[in-house]
């Protein structure tokens, strides 16, 4: 991507150093758009689509707060005087401040509520992302501030977009034996399910925190780590794209209605939470 398109669109980077660094906006929810691991670009990035305001952003790093997926309802569970929440929930959307540590090779990102947050969820909370890069790997500390005087309920997710070489060449690891299929509600056996991968897929399983894969024609392994709560995995393709979604979650789709692992943070407290994702090359 060229320089004038980081400068129009506000796209800062974080660098290690020429081969390691990672490129972020925060006016689109905060958004990883690249990451270049020794040379190597290991996050898929739809720029045309970015450009396209109307459209939700396919690539990098998304965030996925206050809910994972949708919420199968007609009318916001907060009460009338609320808007229902858009799929994957605000975050997204929003402009986040960010602090750059390029001394540590760290970056902070920072969401608090605010008017639009209001629209749609009637809590006080700050949401803080703290991230590190390294060599082969770039880590996450998350930390949910609820600074209401009552009970918030919460939902966190990340989406990274992992460019892959050939459908045909990925091979999952670390994977149970039963997932949902979130296409249609089914649990299903996850092996028969990632045949389907270059058909497009759309599971969640539990994780044992640990969620890896392996590219035979990039000759590398992304490992992604992410202990309870955060241990929901959501594996996601999209033909024709040429990537494929690890995506660490709290919690299953309509948790913050049904109450299934929803995430209840008391009055003036905080939760937090933890992602890493490795990469290693193999020859």
């Amino acid at each position: 991507m060229s320089r004038d398109f980081y400068k129009e669109n506000n796209i800062y980077t974080l660098k290690k150093d020429n081969k390691n660094f990672i490129n972020f906006c925060p006016d689109r929810g905060g958004l990883i758009t690249e990451w270049v691991c020794e040379s190597e670009s290991i996050l898929y990035f739809d720029k045309t689509r970015f450009l396209d305001k109307k459209k939700s952003i396919r690539g990098g790093i998304p965030v996925l707060f206050p809910i994972c997926g949708s919420l199968n309802l007609s009318n916001s569970i907060f009460g009338k005087d609320f808007e229902l929440m858009p799929q994957h929930g605000f975050a997204r959307d929003l402009k986040w401040l960010f602090e750059i540590n390029s001394q540590s090779n760290s970056l902070n990102l920072f969401l608090v509520n605010n008017k639009t947050t209001k629209k749609y969820y009637p809590f006080e909370f700050e949401v803080e992302m703290h991230l590190m890069l390294g060599i082969n790997n770039l880590s996450f500390e998350i930390i949910i501030q609820n600074k209401s005087n009552k009970y918030m309920p919460v939902n966190f997710g990340l989406h990274p977009y992992f460019n892959i070489s050939n459908f045909h060449n990925i091979s999952f690891l670390d994977y149970p034996l039963v997932c949902q299929n979130q296409k249609n509600n089914n649990l299903e056996k996850v092996e028969e399910l990632l045949k389907n991968l270059d058909q497009g897929i759309d599971l969640l399983m539990y994780s044992s925190g640990e969620s890896s894969f392996r590219d035979y024609g990039l000759n590398r392994e992304i490992k992604v780590t992410h202990s309870f709560p955060f241990d929901l995995c959501v594996i996601w393709s999209d033909p024709t794209r040429n990537m494929v979604c690890l995506e660490p979650w709290t919690s299953p789709r309509n948790s913050l209605k049904e109450g299934f692992r929803r995430i209840e943070i008391p009055p003036n407290s905080y939760q937090k939470l933890f992602m890493s994702i490795n990469i290693e090359k193999f020859y």
